[in-house]
């Protein structure tokens, strides 16, 4: 590990669902990160442009942007964005872009999670989400290994001329895109890993297994959610246990249990509170606290 994760880091993340968990695990624990500012985004051609727009201050304007069921939306970004106020929701889009400049310009570690190579182009240009429009208005296509790989070598090369010491975490997301089909998922799947491999020389990055460990260490359903595709919590936490053990210093396994336990402390609800045991419990919790942000000031216990 060149650079493990630590409390001095940022880590921001992109992609598919996956980086959403391993973030989620992160803020829980006091890192410092920012996720998918544009939502959830399964391919590299979208999550590249989404960079560069950010990174080279290329304003989304009103050509970027439709309305359709009565909310603004536009084809580069995921649908939780859509406002029915078309100002607002071009100056959320831009609001995203600065955001995110100035997050890679003091970003450690970048997780880079890619969903699939199956993409939707209309009018020629490779979508994020088709927004529940007819799908007679798009074409499907296939992603080559070398157009996942040319796509995620933009992608690294626009984040490091703003931040040429940050760290790239590559990961393939474990969730299948059945209705993609089952042969048509592993070729998908595939090219993304072909991809990847095929980055393997970039000296600040490497690859995590996620796809892998749930593909080959957790065979089992019930390690899955209802829908038998996506990983279920006992899944999330093993993974996450991988992970911790392979991106993140080691120094940090005592602070990250102690902040475990103060989040699990703040979310706890009694049955019964007017009781002394719960006027007691929350008083040695805020000493348990003060305790902490004496010893860790930068560390936010955010619930």
């Amino acid at each position: 590990m060149m650079n493990p994760i630590d409390y001095q880091s940022k880590v921001f993340s992109l992609g598919s669902c996956f980086a959403e968990h391993m973030s989620e695990k992160l803020a829980f624990h006091g890192f410092s990160t920012l996720t998918n500012p544009f939502g959830i985004i399964f391919n590299a051609v979208s999550i590249q442009r989404l960079v560069e727009r950010s990174i080279n201050r290329e304003w989304f304007s009103a050509e970027d942007m439709f309305l359709t069921n009565e909310l603004w939306q536009s084809y580069e970004v995921h649908s939780a964005l859509s406002t029915t106020d078309s100002e607002a929701y071009l100056a959320q889009l831009n609001a995203q872009l600065k955001v995110t400049r100035e997050f890679l310009e003091n970003a450690t570690h970048c997780i880079l999670t890619l969903g699939t190579s199956w993409v939707y182009t209309h009018q020629g240009k490779v979508v994020a989400n088709c927004h529940k429009v007819p799908n007679s208005q798009f074409e499907k296509k296939l992603l080559s290994a070398e157009e996942n790989q040319k796509a995620l070598q933009k992608i690294t090369d626009c984040i490091q001329q703003i931040n040429p010491n940050i760290q790239f975490i590559f990961t393939v997301s474990p969730v299948r895109h059945i209705k993609d089909g089952y042969l048509e998922n592993h070729l998908s799947k595939g090219n993304l890993l072909q991809a990847i491999y095929n980055l393997q020389q970039n000296p600040n990055g490497y690859y995590f297994p996620a796809f892998e460990i749930v593909m080959d260490e957790l065979r089992d359903y019930r390690f899955f959610a209802a829908d038998m595709i996506h990983p279920n919590s006992l899944a999330i936490d093993y993974i996450w246990e991988r992970f911790t053990a392979k991106a993140i210093d080691s120094a940090c396994e005592p602070i990250m249990k102690e902040v475990a336990d103060i989040k699990r402390a703040l979310l706890h609800r009694p049955q019964h509170q007017n009781t002394q045991a719960w006027a007691q419990f929350q008083n040695q919790l805020e000493q348990k606290i003060a305790h902490f942000k004496q010893r860790f000031p930068d560390i936010l216990l955010k619930q």
